[in-house]
């Protein structure tokens, strides 16, 4: 618990930096935005002045003043956006709007209006008016820390994504090893039961109530050879093959009926009923209508009804299981499906997790919550494409 604690600890305290680091460049962006805008406005007033000087002067002052400052004020702006507005409101000249828009006299009546809405102060000078707009860097500089912000945003997000998908594939690996180690450690029980089974038979060849116990036990354990066998194969896709639908679900009802309590009646379609061919994984689609069938069981706590039906729909088989059992709240239709979520006081609540992934990704199908109410039974329904 301290492990866990020290660990979301640390990644508040990275979080707090980060955000820390944007606010701080964000302060400081904002800052250099406010002291550029002074200096264009300052400049603006430069140019202004200049402009006043050029007009002041008559040919006689031409002989004897130098004007070059003046002129290299006006010619060295290229960066401010100016508006020359006469007495009656129209513009007379436009300098530094953008190439071709000096002259497009409804875009820059269009600027006007924004200027003057936003409260833009123009400069007076021989009857004109003088609106400056901000230079296209100024503009920059103002979006900078928005788009810093989200350029951070997104690096945490990315990273965040990639630390836990790493964090996912190496639980997965450790899982997948796991599984395939439980499945060896399996294989010698499994094979000392088999031949405990067989000294029985020899032992009670006669008695025939002892026979048919050792067979359901031989099927008990031919059972844990099938999950030793599909903990080895977890993490390799497995094989489809074409089977008939009917007579894989008829072998999950014959094997989950003689394990059942007998106040629990099944209602399955039965083998020889009809033929629907579907392509899947027999072990892997086996233990998804196990799995079923077991929380049908418990929900229904010993007694009810247990039903099947298939049927076509489109380009896809379904096949619906219900149950009389205590039912699934409405809200929890998706939730089910979610790992660890679970309503027994024993269990990781994996099951139908497992059987979500499994039926969507190795088959291309879906399964889920057809209809439920609570005290009166569950549908589950699992759709598979036709072959």
């Amino acid at each position: 618990m301290d492990i866990y604690l020290k660990k979301s600890r640390w990644k508040l305290y990275l979080a707090l930096l980060g955000l820390a680091i944007v606010v701080i460049s964000m302060l400081y962006t904002s800052n250099l935005a406010r002291r550029l805008a002074v200096v264009e406005q300052n400049n603006a007033r430069f140019w202004v002045m200049a402009q006043q000087d050029i007009n002041d002067m008559d040919d006689e002052m031409s002989l004897y003043c130098d004007m070059t400052l003046q002129q290299e004020i006006l010619t060295s702006n290229s960066t401010i956006p100016v508006l020359i507005v006469n007495e009656q409101g129209g513009i007379d000249d436009a300098v530094n709007w953008g190439g071709g828009l000096d002259t497009n006299f409804i875009y820059l009546q269009g600027q006007l209006e924004k200027l003057r809405n936003e409260g833009i102060e123009p400069i007076q000078s021989f009857g004109v008016q003088l609106y400056f707009g901000e230079s296209r860097i100024l503009r920059q500089l103002r979006f900078f820390p928005v788009i810093q912000f989200m350029l951070f945003g997104a690096f945490i997000l990315f990273g965040y994504i990639g630390f836990n998908a790493a964090r996912r594939a190496e639980q997965n690996r450790v899982w997948v090893g796991l599984a395939k180690e439980t499945a060896h450690q399996l294989g010698t029980p499994i094979t000392a039961i088999v031949g405990w089974i067989e000294h029985l038979k020899m032992a009670r060849e006669g008695d025939e109530e002892v026979n048919d116990i050792l067979e359901e036990l031989n099927n008990d354990v031919n059972r844990l050879e099938l999950i030793a066998d599909r903990f080895s194969k977890i993490g390799s896709m497995p094989e489809l093959r074409e089977v008939n639908l009917y007579t894989e679900l008829d072998a999950c009802r014959e094997y989950m009926e003689k394990r059942a309590p007998r106040k629990v009646s099944f209602h399955f379609p039965a083998a020889d009923e009809g033929e629907v061919r579907v392509a899947v994984n027999p072990p892997l689609f086996a233990w998804v209508i196990e799995n079923l069938l077991r929380n049908a069981l418990d929900a229904m706590e010993g007694k009810g009804e247990i039903s099947a039906r298939i049927y076509e729909d489109g380009r896809y088989v379904c096949v619906d299981i219900s149950d009389t059992g205590k039912g699934i709240p409405s809200g929890k239709f998706k939730t089910v499906f979610q790992p660890g979520y679970t309503t027994k006081k024993r269990g990781w609540g994996l099951g139908l997790s497992l059987a979500k992934r499994i039926v969507e990704q190795y088959h291309r199908g879906r399964i889920f919550v057809k209809h439920s109410e609570e005290n009166k039974g569950t549908t589950f329904t699992i759709s598979l494409p036709k072959t």
